[in-house]
């Protein structure tokens, strides 16, 4: 049973007690108006008046009927601030998660950057910024001729850093999964 219908059933409850208490009360006063007009009016029994007997069972069970109902409100209000902040905690985790596994894929680019040589690190910077950028345009972008380009390419892709599609006559390149 979920909190919302576990908080709604001891309102239920607890309203049910109300009737109960209110019906007890009733009998208790109706019986000592009935021990009065029996005795002829006295109401003393056991040396008390009838109507001073202790009323400690209807506060008692007035102290249960109002737990029982807070407790009610409170189950139903909590399991929906529960919720929320459950969502919100799941919510900045996830943010941080996202945020911490980018810098530690910047920062590992950045290293592996420090292992190539200055045409291999514009290009793969070029590769970087539009996955799957053609040759063509990687020479413009680059400023390096197309011969110089299509070593860079070999050799970064003998490193396993990037792949060449090729579709038609143009070659795409792409970074690497990994990376």
């Amino acid at each position: 049973m979920d909190n919302k219908r576990l908080g709604f059933s001891l309102i239920l409850i607890g309203v049910a007690f109300i009737v109960i208490l209110i019906a007890f009360k009733i009998q208790v006063n109706q019986l000592t108006n009935s021990l009065m007009d029996l005795t002829g009016g006295n109401c003393v029994v056991g040396g008390k008046c009838a109507h001073e007997q202790s009323n400690l069972p209807f506060i008692i069970g007035v102290v249960l009927i109002v737990v029982t109902i807070s407790l009610g409100i409170y189950i139903i209000y909590f399991s929906k601030t529960a919720r929320l902040f459950e969502t919100a905690h799941k919510d900045i985790l996830n943010t941080i998660k996202s945020a911490k596994n980018k810098e530690l894929k910047e920062d590992r680019f950045k290293i592996l950057l420090q292992g190539l040589d200055d045409d291999e690190k514009k290009a793969i910077l070029k590769i970087k910024e539009q996955d799957g950028i053609s040759q063509s345009t990687l020479m413009y972008r680059t400023d390096l001729s197309k011969s110089k380009l299509s070593m860079v390419l070999s050799q970064l892709e003998k490193k396993n850093l990037i792949t060449k599609v090729k579709k038609g006559k143009i070659n795409n390149i792409f970074l690497k999964k990994a990376l």
